[in-house]
C-alpha cells in the first residue's frame, strides 16, 4: 500500500513537473478566412512597386549581417523610438504602409524586410530590426523563392487583441527579393 501511494504521487510530481518544464503551446491556426485574405488581397501588397523599390535601394546598400545584428543589439536597446526607427516610418514607403493599414481596420501593423531580414520600413516600431532569424521571415522569403507563411493566432497585450501574422514575399518579376508581414486582427476580419 505504502509502494502504491508512493508512486502515485511520484507520477504526480512527475507529470506536473513535466507540464511546467515543457514547453508547449496554447496557440491556434488561422481560421480559413484568414488563410483566403492571406492568398488574395495581403499577397498582392508583395508585388506594390513603392514597396518592391525600397526593397531594392536597401539591397543595394550591401549591409552586412555583422552590422545588421549591431543594429538590432542598439534597437532592442531603445526605448521608444529613436531617430532611425522613425526614418522606417516616416519614410515613402513607411507613411504608405500607414495608409495601407488605415484603410484595413483589421490591420493592426505592417513591416516590410529586405533580402536579409532587416527592416526596411514599417508602420508602428516592431520589438526588433532584424526579422531573418525568425520563421516569418525565413519562410517568406524563402531563399529567394517567395512563398506565404502564416503564423498562428496569438493573443497580443499591447493591442488587447488576438492576432495572426501574415508574411508574404516581396517580388521583383519571379524572385523574391524581400518580404512584408501584416499583424491581422482576426475579430476584424470579415
Amino acid at each position: 500500500m505504502i509502494k502504491m501511494k508512493f508512486l502515485s504521487n511520484f507520477f504526480s510530481f512527475y507529470t506536473l513537473f513535466f507540464f511546467l518544464l515543457t514547453p508547449f503551446s496554447l496557440a491556434e491556426q488561422a481560421p480559413q478566412r484568414i488563410i483566403e485574405l492571406a492568398n488574395s488581397e495581403i499577397a498582392d501588397f508583395g508585388l506594390d512597386p513603392i514597396i518592391i523599390n525600397a526593397v531594392k535601394t536597401e539591397n543595394a546598400k550591401g549591409k552586412t549581417i555583422a552590422q545588421i545584428k549591431e543594429t538590432d543589439a542598439k534597437w532592442m536597446a531603445t526605448a521608444g523610438v529613436d531617430d532611425f526607427m522613425r526614418s522606417l516610418m516616416e519614410s515613402e514607403v513607411g507613411k504608405h504602409l500607414v495608409a495601407i493599414r488605415s484603410s484595413r481596420p483589421y490591420i493592426a501593423e505592417i513591416f516590410v524586410m529586405d533580402n536579409q531580414g532587416a527592416n526596411v520600413a514599417m508602420s508602428d516600431k516592431t520589438s526588433d530590426y532584424w526579422q531573418g532569424d525568425e520563421p516569418k521571415w525565413q519562410k517568406s522569403f524563402n531563399n529567394g523563392q517567395g512563398a506565404i507563411f502564416i503564423d498562428d493566432v496569438k493573443f497580443d497585450a499591447s493591442s488587447q487583441a488576438y492576432l495572426v501574422q501574415v508574411s508574404v514575399p516581396v517580388k521583383d518579376g519571379e524572385k523574391a527579393i524581400g518580404s512584408i508581414t501584416f499583424g491581422i486582427d482576426i475579430d476584424k476580419v470579415k
